[in-house]
């Protein structure tokens, strides 16, 4: 256990910069950022398209690396970590809910669930077992045999959120849950996030650009040019 994890931090990101190259163009997105998280937030994190959101959302998910700092998740310095052991760390610590759902069209609600468990050693049963407890959590249960063709778009993204919590990840990242949805259903995604916030303890990063959202977040950074700040983007 480390000092970060007994003060109740989780997430730590220090000094990052994050650079992308473009041909012989180098574009910083992110700029000496600051953050730490933690355990248990429900964090929105907002601003103006190319503001960076989605690059911070994946250095903290270990799907990419900074060009300057740190990044630690649990006292885990991921950012140091080969392409081999990141990948197994992302696959027990962090579940992914995308505005597009991702799902795979040939395969049920159940085994789109089951999907991120063929990454472990759990037998077809225990793997069926825990999908359906995911999907009960959801409110799915009773749609489980259907194909995401055959289910309206917030159940969707309800099997998606499924899919990302049935390993018991640590960090649950979601990059515009509800953008793809009405107002009734992503009401209803952004319920079932806040449950999982409050009633399992989950930690959340959500990015969005809908202040409804946002709202539901025990805490809003605003990210604009590199940097983060409490207020709103002018």
């Amino acid at each position: 256990m480390t000092d970060n994890n007994r003060n109740g931090t989780l997430v730590k990101v220090s000094s990052v910069d994050k650079v992308f190259k473009r041909g012989s163009e180098e574009v910083h997105v992110l700029g000496g950022l600051d953050l730490d998280i933690p355990d248990g937030e429900f964090l929105a994190l907002m601003g103006p398209s190319g503001s960076g959101k989605s690059t911070l959302l994946n250095l903290v998910g270990g799907l990419d690396r900074p060009s300057e700092g740190s990044v630690e998740v649990g006292g885990k310095r991921i950012d140091k970590l080969s392409e081999r052991k990141l990948a197994a760390w992302r696959a027990r610590h962090v579940g992914l809910v995308f505005q597009f759902y991702n799902l795979m069209p040939v395969l049920s609600a159940q085994k789109n669930v089951e999907l991120p468990l063929l990454l472990t050693k759990l037998s077809k049963s225990e793997r069926k077992k825990r999908a359906g407890i995911a999907l009960d959590i959801v409110g799915l249960s009773h749609r489980a045999g259907h194909y995401p063709r055959q289910l309206s778009g917030g159940e969707q993204q309800r099997t998606g959120i499924a899919r990302a919590i049935v390993t018991d990840p640590t960090l649950l990242l979601c990059d515009e849950p509800t953008g793809d949805l009405d107002r009734k259903s992503g009401d209803e995604i952004l319920d079932l996030l806040q449950a999982l916030n409050r009633e399992q303890g989950k930690t959340i990063i959500m990015v969005t650009h809908d202040i409804h959202a946002a709202a539901r977040a025990s805490r809003t950074l605003h990210l604009n040019k590199g940097q983060l700040s409490v207020d709103p983007v002018d």
